[in-house]
């Protein structure tokens, strides 16, 4: 049966257990744990154990009772937003913190909460295989925030027949776990509980790590200083047994500290460092490292056995808390003789005291969680993102204006007013001309056979396209009488724009990390799918929206014109007079009068012609550029819309991810 049993004075302690001496120093008397269970045969004694003094009832948790819990350094975990830059104390702290613990919580707390922001902002851009240990890490934090502050837990792990159980016996104070020549001799992880006065137990975090409630013991210390202090025996982690192993990686990943106890035959032992320190290097301030069975060493060589232990940490990048430092705890010890023990007694004691062994070890989760997380938010490249830079702009707009035709729709514009230019101020001999040979054109055109599969007759370059137009003299679309254009459905140049996206797609995802770069060439794409069709549509709504294609006539042309017809009336006035001269007419003027003006005439209409086609060239230009400008102001717009917007959202939705990962590093990356 269960008994307390009182260990100070040196009494013999039998409790259906191994019989043995109990040590004083561990203090406190001991009491098994009961829920009507029947306990196996083994360390514990059969039959079920009557309710002690803490098993009547639930316990009295005093003020806390009902109140809402404080997670302190955790609540930032469930998504809080923490206010302000004041000292931080949790109304649910534990007693006896250490005055750093505070700031260290509210950093932890900070950075708990961009790396769940982090994580929300990339789970739509990331697979689920990159954020599954940040996700493992953020539920462990909400588990851990519900539970006890108050306690520490601490794992005392080891190789088979490394002393680990005997170990955990001397902390104890007493014979908890069995120790034995079989292999393995525990087969359940067991714990004692150093209780405190003011909190209602471990028993959560026990269930937590599955530790089960026949193999819990409470101790009650005389040092308060151990007060809180959960110490756990696991099985061996290369047990032959199956589910040890899993089970010590699953306590591993849930306990605040652990205690790695090896031998001198064991120390180098490659699972131990490669399956286990190495990995959990980054927790060194929460690992102690024992050599245990040091009585079984000559005098010197223990301080070479320590010197090698320390080198292979050192090569498993594990930091060692010397000098001052933090890192881990390298002892040397012997669980039978009691030599050293005192001193990982008083290490443990430093630890429960400090209450900071949870947040110590949900740091350097946070840490490995954010190097692993490195690749795909940081990009180690020289200068850096560049993103959607001015140059990339301008170049997509430059490109796009090419895929619809700005420029070959401006040349032809130009060349349009030229043209009308040339009719209102040409001499009406070539306006006769012209017309003659548009009738003749015609007809030609009328008389000539159908051609099977040929389009529609069209002017010189219409229908060729945009880029087709600038290459003769009458453009893209000019036709009729009037020099009017006519409508017709203008056809982006998809390999033009596909390139243009492309250009754009690369410059702005240069730099980035793979995934990220994938997304912002993805958004691109993405616009760029139906953007022809809308700016094949957005083109011809304009044309038919807009005003007359004509070029506006200026009131200098009706000028000009008038005085053509002055110069074709001086023609004919000196061609009469010649006429009648020669006609034996009276002759008015005499001989020169007529061939002055007749000559005059004929001169004056195409001289005023040629000056009036170079006084036309500035008027033309300026209408080309502004008709190219206006088709580049329409696609760019459409372009912004669909592929610039998108692509700065994205570089924008990365440059905040990376903020948050900065934070959640602790601020030791470069935004």
């Amino acid at each position: 049966m269960g008994t307390d049993v009182r260990t100070d004075g040196g009494r013999a302690w039998d409790d259906g257990l191994i019989a043995r001496r109990a040590r004083t120093d561990g203090g406190g008397g001991v009491r098994e744990e009961a829920e009507g269970a029947t306990f196996p045969a083994g360390p514990f004694p059969a039959g079920p154990f009557p309710a002690g003094p803490f098993d009547t009832g639930p316990f009295d948790t005093g003020p806390f009772e009902g109140a809402p819990f404080d997670a302190g350094l955790f609540d930032g975990a469930r998504g809080g937003r923490t206010g302000g830059t004041r000292a931080y104390t949790a109304p649910g702290a534990a007693p006896g913190a250490a005055p750093g613990a505070a700031t260290e919580e509210e950093a932890l707390r900070e950075r708990l909460r961009a790396l769940r922001e982090l994580v929300g902002l990339s789970r739509t851009r990331l697979d689920g295989e990159a954020l599954a240990e940040a996700g493992r890490i953020l539920d462990e934090v909400t588990a851990r925030g519900r539970l006890s502050r108050a306690y520490t837990t601490v794992a005392v792990a080891g190789a088979t027949g490394s002393g680990k159980s005997m170990l955990f016996n001397t902390l104890a104070g007493v014979q908890l776990s069995e120790t034995g020549l079989r292999r393995p001799t525990t087969s359940l992880p067991v714990a004692c509980v150093w209780e405190t006065e003011w909190d209602s137990g471990a028993d959560g975090l026990l269930e937590r790590m599955g530790v089960p409630p026949r193999a819990r013991r409470r101790v009650q210390p005389r040092d308060p200083a151990l007060r809180g202090l959960v110490l756990i025996d696991l099985p061996d982690h290369d047990s032959a047994a199956p589910g040890h192993r899993e089970q010590v990686d699953r306590m591993l990943r849930l306990v605040d500290a652990v205690v790695w106890v090896t031998d001198p035959e064991k120390y180098a032992d490659a699972v131990l460092h490669e399956r286990y320190l190495r990995p959990l290097a980054g927790h060194a301030e929460v690992t102690f490292v024992v050599l245990n069975q040091v009585d079984r060493l000559p005098g010197d060589a223990v301080d070479t056995v320590m010197d090698d232990l320390r080198r292979l940490l050192d090569e498993d990048g594990m930091a060692l808390g010397e000098h001052g430092e933090p890192g881990a705890t390298v002892l040397a010890l012997s669980a039978l003789t009691g030599q050293g023990v005192g001193e990982l007694r008083d290490s443990l004691r430093e630890l429960a005291s400090g209450r900071r062994a949870a947040a110590l070890r949900l740091s350097a989760d946070v840490d490995g969680a954010v190097a692993r997380l490195r690749p795909v938010y940081m990009a180690d490249t020289p200068q850096g993102p560049a993103g959607l830079t001015e140059r990339a702009r301008e170049e997509f707009e430059d490109r796009l204006a090419c895929a619809v035709g700005a420029w070959a729709a401006g040349q032809t514009a130009e060349r349009l007013w030229l043209r009308h230019a040339e009719q209102a101020c040409g001499t009406p001999w070539a306006r006769l001309l012209r017309w003659y040979e548009t009738r003749r054109g015609r007809g030609e055109t009328a008389a000539a056979p159908a051609v099977p599969g040929a389009g529609p007759a069209s002017g010189d370059g219409a229908g060729d396209g945009a880029g087709d137009g600038a290459g003769d003299g009458n453009g893209a679309g000019e036709s009729g009488r009037d020099g009017a254009v006519a409508p017709e459905t203008v056809a982006v140049a998809r390999p033009v724009l596909a390139q243009a996206v492309r250009a754009l797609a690369e410059e702005a995802s240069a730099g980035l990390p793979q995934p990220w770069a994938r997304s912002v060439r993805d958004a691109a794409w993405r616009g760029a799918l139906g953007l022809p069709e809308a700016l094949e549509d957005a083109i011809a709504s304009a044309e038919d929206d807009g005003e007359e294609a004509r070029p506006p006539r200026p009131r200098w042309w009706t000028v000009v014109s008038c005085a053509q017809w002055l110069m074709l009336a001086v023609q004919l006035i000196g061609l009469h007079l010649l006429v009648d001269l020669i006609a034996g007419g009276p002759g008015w003027g005499g001989v020169w009068l007529p061939v002055a003006l007749l000559t005059g005439g004929a001169l004056g209409g195409p001289l005023l012609a040629g000056c009036c086609r170079i006084a036309a060239r500035g008027p033309a230009r300026a209408y080309g550029l502004e008709e190219e400008r206006g088709l580049r102001r329409l696609a760019t717009g459409w372009g912004q819309a669909w592929v610039l917007e998108p692509v700065a959202a994205e570089l924008l939705r990365y440059r905040e991810v990376r903020e948050q990962y900065v934070i959640a590093a602790g601020g030791t990356d470069r935004a």
